[in-house]
């Protein structure tokens, strides 16, 4: 007989553009989940490649699947707010085209979620190359991030994060041509719900596209976007955030 933990429906959002080389492995990593009674929404942001091809064979392939095909480009922020609206679980996953979890990944942060009674959760993630082999890196959860520590440590991946939607109530992403996800974050806490940590590795995250130091580059100036456009920081409050960000995203690399 299921446990009552295991029986709250997940609703997994994956936004999708230009993914077919990759987001069958992360679909099939959500069907090899211990914990089954989730939905997963797919939105394919007007990909260019066969994306939408592979996402349809998935589709037929389980009836936990649907999807959304998107014209226009819009956006990982427009095409999440899409799935955010047709979510019908009390639980709230995200997971990018091109990362995976492992298989007891929602089985037990629903756990750690449901016995603290909490209404954000995040893990630790390892971190992989294009061609899915491990790196050796692990990015570590720690216990409780409140508001202000997470402008300090960004350290929140959101292939790790679950939400519970009915504690927490409507929320969307904000277009803003920044980190979507961190605003968001802050948003959930300033509401006053800290994100609690589960310091296991449950998820893998897919380094691709252009060299890490550019990446490196455009998180940071996001980062500080969003301390000063965004929060309306103080310009020396914003450089204190800065120096932490910046000494805290060096460490968790090592």
């Amino acid at each position: 007989m299921k446990s009552k933990l295991m029986s709250d429906l997940v609703t997994i959002i994956t936004p999708c553009y230009n993914s077919s080389e990759f987001i069958e492995e992360s679909v099939s990593s959500v069907m090899a989940q211990t914990y089954d009674n989730w939905e997963l929404i797919i939105i394919d942001d007007a990909s260019t490649d066969s994306s939408t091809d592979v996402i349809r064979k998935l589709e037929n392939s389980d009836d936990r699947i649907s999807s959304v095909f998107l014209s226009v480009n819009k956006g990982v922020a427009a095409a999440r707010n899409v799935a955010i609206k047709k979510a019908k679980g009390k639980y709230i996953a995200f997971l990018d085209s091109d990362d995976i979890w492992l298989p007891n990944k929602l089985e037990e942060q629903i756990s750690f979620m449901y016995k603290g009674n909490i209404a954000f959760s995040f893990t630790a993630y390892g971190l992989m190359s294009q061609d899915g082999i491990s790196l050796g890196k692990v990015i570590k959860a720690p216990k409780v991030m409140m508001y202000q520590d997470y402008l300090k440590n960004t350290t929140i991946g959101c292939l790790t994060v679950i939400v519970d939607f009915e504690q927490i109530g409507p929320f969307e992403m904000r277009d803003l041509n920044v980190s979507e996800d961190m605003v968001l974050w802050l948003d959930i806490m300033k509401r006053g719900f800290p994100a609690f940590g589960l310091n296991v590795v449950l998820a893998n995250y897919r380094v691709v596209g252009s060299s890490l130091s550019s990446n490196k580059r455009k998180s940071a100036a996001h980062v500080w976007k969003v301390y000063r456009e965004v929060e309306d920081l103080s310009i020396i409050y914003s450089t204190w955030c800065f120096i932490n960000y910046a000494f805290n995203a060096i460490r968790k690399r090592l």
